[in-house]
């Protein structure tokens, strides 16, 4: 499926809706919407922070995709890329898309999603935390704000057919190869109905602070360091697992793969988090049989969508004179965790 061209970034992430038979796109600063056959429903224009990993929930047939707004070096490109002028606050927010209501072109944000704000990733952003060196460094785990956003159990509970849907987001994480407190990757757990109560259309003139107060959970993912955190997170119901899509990491003590997956069958285990200082407990959750080893599968950083069974869509970003685009191809999970081209 092609996505069509957009004079955007790139392409971030992508979901699907096979009941109704549709396809959802993140271009950075757009949302799209088309049929499976790749034919042009509408889309929504004007965003001027970063709408990263996107998530479709099938129980309440609505879209969930990480929104930054922040003032670091994706914050600036991205208002280079709309033509400067704009002003950027550090806030970090769960857009919430009525994906029912997209039927044409350019649509304004305030016509079809809703957005709660996400007080812990906004603090933990804004922290700064005294290593054990003595050094000061901003950002708490080297939060760079969030993008891999994902629906599906808790950890713990994947076994449980009635198990209670929930909505995850992961942190971006800086690739500092020089500190020893990023080394974990961060999800957060929170309450769909909630984040639905307790949000509110986004004026970018003057943004609100409705949201929840905090989330139900907050886990942590040893992998090791990797370049912006999870870029795509994704729930597979065949494996039972959650993986998590990134750009490799750099430190050399890690193998660095581009592909993590936990496994959803085992509850998190309370323990002390390595790196972290002063001493500090975290619920840690447990990584397949892959280990920090990961996966080698290149793609699903720019999207990756679970269909069931064992197969997959999977975003092929590209570009060309007109701007970027993606051709999303199938793929199937193999014996030894892989995936293969269909």
């Amino acid at each position: 499926m092609y996505s069509g061209t957009y004079a955007a970034g790139h392409c971030q992430g992508i979901a699907a809706d096979l009941e109704k038979g549709y396809m959802y796109y993140s271009f950075t600063t757009v949302f799209v919407k088309t049929d499976l056959a790749g034919n042009f429903i509408g889309s929504v224009t004007g965003l001027c922070g970063h709408l990263g990993c996107i998530a479709f929930n099938p129980d309440d047939g609505r879209v969930y995709g990480s929104l930054e707004y922040k003032n670091d070096a994706i914050g600036r490109g991205i208002v280079q890329m709309l033509g400067g002028g704009i002003e950027i606050p550090d806030r970090f927010y769960m857009a919430i898309f009525d994906v029912d209501r997209i039927d044409r072109a350019d649509m304004p944000a305030s016509e079809a999603m809703r957005c709660a704000f996400l007080r812990e990733v906004t603090d933990d952003y804004l922290a700064e935390v005294t290593l054990a060196d003595g050094s000061v460094q901003k950002h708490r785990h080297g939060c760079s704000g969030i993008d891999g956003t994902a629906t599906g159990p808790d950890f713990g509970e994947a076994d449980d057919p009635a198990a209670k849907c929930w909505l995850f987001v992961s942190y971006g994480v800086y690739g500092d190869t020089a500190r020893a407190d990023n080394d974990y990757q961060v999800i957060l757990k929170y309450d769909l109905g909630e984040l639905n109560e307790r949000s509110a259309p986004l004026s970018q003139d003057d943004m609100h602070g409705i949201g929840p107060d905090g989330p139900a959970s907050k886990y942590f993912v040893y992998t090791g360091n990797t370049e912006y955190g999870v870029q795509n997170l994704e729930y597979d119901p065949a494996s039972k697992t959650y993986l998590m899509c990134v750009y490799r990491g750099k430190k050399p003590a890690f193998p660095n793969p581009p592909m993590f997956a936990c496994d959803a069958r085992i509850a998190p285990r309370r323990e002390v988090l390595r790196g972290v200082f002063p001493e500090t407990a975290g619920e840690v959750l447990t990584l397949d049989g892959h280990g920090v080893n990961g996966i080698g599968f290149p793609r699903g950083d720019t999207g990756i969508a679970a269909l069931g069974d064992g197969f997959f869509y999977v975003s092929h970003h590209g570009r060309n004179a007109d701007g970027q685009f993606t051709d999303v191809k199938l793929y199937r999970r193999t014996a030894d965790g892989g995936f293969a081209l269909v």
